[in-house]
């Protein structure tokens, strides 16, 4: 293959140009996040049918609704080390599969055991999904499009919850029988058509250089960079950061005891460099608060907060829910394209900003709608407006930068499974909130429990100002130094690993 060289290089080597290659492959690779969405928003109108024909009550509700997180937390952890012994494109194929099984038995759910059974085994498809899509966009795309390609799969599932939102409304058309059965049925389908055409894409560059096949790497870095010289310059920095000579011009090393991910844990937990253990509090406390923060108490319960604000019938109800999708994919549209501009860190400060005023202005239109004797229509509009604001809030900055902040900090060795650690807690905080939410609010008050969230908003932002630096614009092999205390203004170097030589070929 013939690759054009691009003289229009920045400071670090990089063509300013996008890769349309990489973008492409990312695109592929983010459709697995499509089918998760699909699974989260058409669970929150499936489950008003469900409870009709099935005669469960509200704890086996949100167990339902919650379960799919605890085994997607189990999933996540699998999948670090699966991800790092078989490869990032075949851990994809591994997650369309279990998609595809857990939908067709959640589509024949004669009971509630089978259903929960599906819903389980979706579960651990949604641990992969989450954890590999937007490592495996990291690790082909360049530092100036990175936050744009990474931010993909986040879009994704927004697109995904928005398909399950109209699902609702159509499929409810049908038989209560025959309905909510299609609704969640139907996802096995794309499952099984991703799971083919993933195999058409390239392996992460990345991986391939940490299991030693450098000559494999070098020709997926032709593809997915704009120039020759952009392609050497990025194996170069991924040599070193995978314990490799720089200047070894072989096309197969042998590779180090951690290219499957061996002692990975160790190194993230036990034996942790200052720099490390900032990346991993960083991560965790990245994916904590995006969910603790209530967000899924609106995807998976926004029938009914609605209902609580004073809408009525079940059809009025399924429209205020597609109007949630709708805001989420628009206004994560429109970050992925500030993501490499603006910068992740001035993002994340004004959406969990934003997400504090509005949070606590749907606490107080719910209180007031609930406290009000007769239908009050301006506490509706109010909670409704607030509602979807404190969405657009979330979507411009929380939602995408937790997933591109998180599968970019760690170092090469440490990625995979460092990513699924984030994805694990993120998912904890998931179930957290889905499993308890509709007691929380019986407990405190369905206001109560938005001052709640804006209480914990308040405490992420203070987080996020004082442990996330800005990555905009660092190569993936700058990281470790960027969180390093002694190096952080510092705008050049590459990867130090944890134990490798590299770190004391760049002391």
């Amino acid at each position: 293959m013939v690759v054009h060289a691009v003289d229009n290089l920045d400071a670090n080597g990089e063509s300013q140009k996008f890769n349309k290659y990489a973008c492409a492959c990312s695109i592929v690779a983010s459709m697995i996040s499509i089918i998760f969405g699909y699974d989260t928003g058409v669970m929150s109108g499936a489950m008003i049918f469900i409870k009709e024909e099935l005669k469960i009550d509200d704890v086996e509700v949100e167990v339902l609704a919650g379960i799919l997180n605890i085994c997607a937390l189990v999933g996540s952890l699998f999948a670090g080390r699966t991800s790092d012994y078989i490869g990032r494109r075949y851990t994809i194929v591994l997650a369309s599969v279990i998609f595809m099984v857990g939908a067709v038995l959640m589509g024949y759910g004669p009971d509630y055991a089978v259903l929960l059974g599906g819903r389980c085994i979706s579960g651990i498809g949604v641990g992969f999904a989450l954890m590999i899509a937007p490592v495996y966009s990291a690790e082909i795309s360049s530092a100036k499009s990175r936050g744009f390609l990474t931010s993909l799969p986040e879009l994704c599932i927004s697109i995904g919850i928005l398909l399950g939102y109209i699902s609702n409304y159509f499929f409810a058309k049908l038989t209560l029988k025959l309905g909510w059965r299609l609704m969640l049925g139907v996802a096995a389908i794309p499952s099984l058509v991703l799971a083919f055409g993933i195999i058409k894409m390239p392996e992460s560059p990345r991986w391939l250089a940490m299991q030693g096949r450098l000559g494999d790497a070098k020709k997926v870095l032709l593809l997915v960079c704009n120039s020759t010289e952009e392609a050497d310059r990025r194996l170069h920095d991924i040599k070193i950061a995978a314990g490799f000579d720089p200047n070894c011009n072989e096309d197969y090393l042998k590779p180090s005891k951690h290219s499957r991910g061996k002692g990975v844990w160790k190194e993230l937990f036990l034996r942790p460099t200052p720099a490390v253990r900032w990346i991993l509090v960083a991560a965790i406390g990245i994916h904590f608060f995006e969910h603790a923060t209530g967000i899924e108490a609106i995807v998976l319960y926004g029938p009914r907060i609605f209902k609580k604000a004073g809408i009525k019938s079940k059809e009025k109800l399924l429209l205020a829910t597609i109007g949630v999708g709708l805001t989420k994919t628009l206004f994560i549209t429109f970050s992925a394209f500030l993501l490499d501009k603006v910068g992740r860190r001035k993002l994340l400060l004004v959406s969990t900003a934003g997400m504090v005023v509005m949070l606590s202005t749907v606490g107080f239109g719910l209180t007031l709608a609930e406290a009000s004797k007769h239908e009050s229509k301006w506490a509706l509009v109010l909670s409704i407006a607030a509602t979807y604001t404190f969405l657009a809030f979330f979507s411009i900055g929380l939602a995408p930068v937790t997933w591109v902040y998180s599968a970019e900090i760690f170092p090469l060795k440490l990625r995979a499974q460092g990513v699924a650690i984030g994805v694990a807690v993120n998912r904890l905080m998931n179930a957290t909130i889905s499993m308890t939410f509709i007691s929380l609010y019986k407990a405190i008050t369905i206001g109560g429990a938005f001052f709640l969230f804006a209480g914990i908003a308040v405490i992420a932002w203070f987080f996020f100002y004082f442990l996330c630096p800005e990555t905009k614009g660092k190569s993936l092999e700058e990281m470790e130094l960027l969180f390093s205390r002694r190096s952080r203004n510092i705008n050049g170097g590459i990867e130090i690993q944890p134990g490798s030589n590299a770190s004391n070929a760049n002391k």
